[in-house]
């Protein structure tokens, strides 16, 4: 079935503008399928808005300034923002509930910060799991966002879906975050919510996203660019990315197909380490690399105990996505970062 027999065309756009062709005579046109998401102005949540409406689906942005979400996103009809108070109107109805709100991760990591880090994902994601419960109109799937900071950091395990967590500050951030997501629903502690009990809960566990409009290549390419990138710390810590495209087509796997619940690596099958990781941007920038790897010692007065951000790793693969047949685009790391440097 094409596009065309299940969409209208009107959905996508942009309000004040040319009215659209309407529903063509002899062609059925179902109701277009409405989403929530939050972090909707971020890396991941601006590139699944504007997929969603590429497919005519309607996107309720759940936000904290309304102003700032519509200037980033556009003014299109099918596009609605709802602020925190009205997060409860922004739920009701909709197929799913799209979680990717937090703060920043990648900065020095004082008590303060480290509250807004912890705050910012467990305490939204709990106020979610609260108004998603108390909805007469339920969504069916509820994926809420994590990271691979869940395992802890290794330079030799592999870490998949059935590992156990770690015990530093991100991990114990990702187990709060995760279980304020399956609160949402009242029949299982790992997703399998169905019926009045409340939605399918997909906790998703998010590694390095690839792009250059944010994350790790907004950092390393301009360094690279002017030839003084080079690894950091040892360059033996894994590195388990993934590609931006390929995980706003997860998101959407995670909520079509019902077999996902619980967590899920975002990640894609090949995690690299960092040597692997600066030698390939190298070759993919046309830029040699003269200098030596950045020893740990100026990383660690930089960023403090946010440095095991950079200085320690953790080799995750998306079993579960993998054995669910997902499709991968970017498997391997010189495709990815071929696209995501351009792109």
């Amino acid at each position: 079935m094409s596009m065309f027999d299940r969409r209208s065309f009107s959905l996508g756009q942009r309000k004040g503008g040319r009215k659209g062709l309407g529903p063509l005579r002899g062609v059925v046109v179902v109701r277009a399928d409405k989403y929530a998401v939050t972090g909707a102005t971020g890396l991941v949540g601006r590139q699944l808005v504007k997929h969603l409406m590429s497919r005519g689906d309607e996107v309720n942005v759940l936000t904290r300034d309304k102003d700032k979400a519509k200037s980033q996103l556009g003014s299109f009809n099918a596009l609605s923002f709802y602020s925190k108070t009205d997060w409860g109107s922004g739920i009701e109805g909709t197929k799913a509930v799209i979680n990717l709100a937090g703060e920043p991760i990648s900065t020095r990591w004082s008590e303060g910060i480290k509250k807004e880090i912890r705050d910012s994902r467990v305490n939204t994601t709990q106020y979610l799991a609260d108004l998603i419960r108390s909805s007469k109109t339920k969504p069916e799937v509820f994926v809420s966002g994590s990271a691979i900071g869940f395992y802890g950091t290794s330079e030799d395990k592999t870490f998949t879906e059935e590992s156990a967590s770690g015990n530093d500050f991100l991990a114990d951030v990702c187990k709060s975050w995760e279980s304020a997501a399956y609160s949402s629903s009242s029949s299982s502690s790992s997703g399998g919510g169905d019926g009045d009990d409340g939605p399918r809960v997909v906790c998703l566990r998010t590694g390095l996203v690839l792009s250059k409009e944010g994350g790790i290549l907004e950092k390393m390419v301009p360094l690279f660019q002017f030839f003084v990138g080079s690894p950091l710390g040892s360059g033996n810590q894994y590195m388990s990315w993934i590609h931006r495209d390929d995980l706003v087509a997860l998101v959407v796997e995670c909520i079509e197909n019902s077999a996902y619940a619980g967590p899920v690596n975002g990640t894609a099958p090949q995690p690299v380490t960092m040597n692997a990781f600066s030698d390939t941007l190298a070759l993919v920038l046309r830029r040699p690399m003269f200098l030596p790897p950045v020893p740990d010692l100026p990383i660690q007065i930089l960023l403090g105990e946010g440095a095991i951000l950079v200085l320690e790793g953790q080799k995750v693969i998306p079993k579960k996505a993998m054995d669910l047949g997902f499709k991968f685009k970017y498997e391997g790391i010189k495709k990815a970062l071929e696209h995501a440097v351009r792109y």
